[in-house]
């Protein structure tokens, strides 16, 4: 018999996601689905529009994500005018760079005080009325201050950049729109109206011992829940070492291996291929060396983590050592340990941002350059959630005539399938029911990879997430809604 069951609140995952699960004759499952239901449309919206727009339109894709796609965006349309990223001024690189890690800075505290943290402090059968930030802060008042507050510290480095928290202007083709006053400056360095940058950094490395001892005392959940091998791309700069901005692209499979040996950004077109199944709006990237079922990768903190061989500033390479020698292998495709990786990438950004504050360069105001038009641009970047691409071309006129977005979360399409059907597979029922652990189960495997559906589809909304069960027959015999 069909039911029906209303959860709240909502989902917390950004988008709209429904989740089908087959069984066999014998009750087991046969197959899962991760289905995203929202229309692709944004690559096709901002055609015959000038190339310049392009970074201030782009950010409308989201308003959890809008500077990565803005610098994703400025980088390629700098290629438009002839600039390549090495090729802007110093100052503008530098500003550029600050935004960027301001970015990752807010959205990983985001993600990890308000969306992952309430599944690890109250497990995740826990009722649902405390799967919330403000259960959060009722249980660990300490812990959820310094996460709102270390997030306000990115969002406002991105309205003193940019000129709003959301949606502002920073990039102009070929560099920056303004440079920082001294009073900007100091305003992240002296902690007067917020906390300075050296107290971001303390408690950077106070959370990720939170995490550390976490998964010391789940240890056996964090290691096998949705644990599977997979293929990881991230950017690395020359050295081999963690690049969120500007890199060459690695990647390697679930053993080490490399599969894409450090590429120039400019030819990912060589490289990778972007599969569809007609059961999603969310196309799946693989390497096309490999094919589809083989080529697919994670992407993001964990990713990243695996695939650099260090990272260049001194604390997070110490927590990186930490982290390799705790998981004892050289690949880690355990889903869970994502949120400690994405700690050691928010000390990360700020051990980044406190060096380039103290830069006289970031107060300079030699922020643009222009060279040889041309009509083609294309811009990588590490966005939080991962590996970013923005990919046009013009006409004479300088009208986008094409437009190509391989985001994030389309990476992490497989993965997320992946990483659902492994909870189907080893927790959902074989009676033909759901239960709200069991439901919560599934969005916690979805939210270890913070994805945001609307970016990956090109579209505006929240994530309601459906379940439906159905039997060898096809027949729906239960499903789920948390809306």
């Amino acid at each position: 018999m069909k039911t029906k069951v209303t959860i709240d609140p909502v989902t917390r995952v950004e988008g709209h996601g429904r989740v089908t699960i087959h069984l066999d004759e014998y009750g087991k499952v046969q197959d899962s689905f991760f289905h995203i239901v929202e229309f692709r449309g944004f690559e096709r919206f901002i055609q015959g529009r000038p190339y310049w727009e392009a970074p201030v339109l782009v950010q409308r894709l989201c308003g959890i994500c809008p500077v990565s796609h803005h610098l994703a965006a400025a980088k390629a349309i700098d290629q438009l005018v002839g600039i390549d990223p090495e090729d802007l001024t110093l100052p503008a690189q530098k500003l550029r760079r600050l935004l960027h890690y301001a970015q990752i800075f807010q959205s990983h505290a985001l993600h990890f005080f308000y969306l992952a943290s309430p599944d690890l402090l109250f497990g995740m059968d826990a009722p649902v009325d405390k799967r919330n930030v403000l259960a959060v802060a009722s249980a660990n008042k300490e812990l959820a201050r310094k996460g709102i507050l270390m997030r306000k510290f990115g969002q406002e480095m991105i309205q003193a950049i940019a000129g709003k928290k959301i949606h502002g202007i920073a990039a102009v083709p070929g560099g920056m729109h303004k440079t920082l006053t001294v009073k900007e400056k100091d305003f992240f360095l002296t902690g007067n109206e917020i906390p300075n940058i050296d107290t971001m950094l303390e408690w950077s490395q106070e959370v990720i011992q939170f995490m550390k001892s976490y998964h010391e005392q789940h240890r056996d959940l964090m290691d096998t829940f949705a644990a599977f091998p997979s293929g990881h791309l991230g950017m690395v700069n020359d050295a081999g070492q963690l690049e969120l901005y500007h890199g060459k692209l690695r990647a390697i499979d679930s053993t080490g291996k490399t599969i894409l040996p450090d590429v120039d950004t400019n030819d990912y077109e060589k490289y990778f291929r972007e599969g569809v199944e007609r059961w999603s709006y969310m196309k799946f990237p693989y390497l096309t060396e490999l094919g589809r079922q083989n080529g697919w990768n994670r992407v993001g903190p964990l990713a990243r983590i695996n695939v650099c061989s260090a990272i260049g500033t001194p604390l997070a390479e110490q927590e990186r050592q930490v982290f390799k020698a705790f998981t004892g292998k050289k690949v880690n495709n355990s889903t869970l340990y994502s949120h400690w990786a994405r700690l050691i990438e928010i000390l990360h950004a700020a051990e980044v941002m406190k060096e380039l504050l103290h830069d006289p360069d970031i107060l300079s105001t030699d922020l643009v350059r222009e060279g040889e038009h041309r009509l083609e641009g294309i811009g990588i970047i590490e966005a939080p959630r991962g590996t970013l691409t923005h990919h046009y071309r013009v006409d004479d006129k300088g009208m986008i005539t094409r437009c190509n977005l391989i985001v994030s979360t389309t990476h992490n399409n497989e993965a997320m399938n992946q990483a659902v059907k492994w909870v189907a597979n080893n927790v959902i029922s074989q009676k033909g029911t759901i239960t709200e652990g069991m439901l919560n189960q599934v969005e916690v495997a979805i939210r270890a990879y913070d994805p945001c559906l609307s970016c990956a589809t090109q579209s505006l909304g929240q994530m309601p997430l459906h379940i439906e069960l159905y039997d060898h027959q096809n027949k729906l015999i239960h499903e789920r809604f948390r809306s």
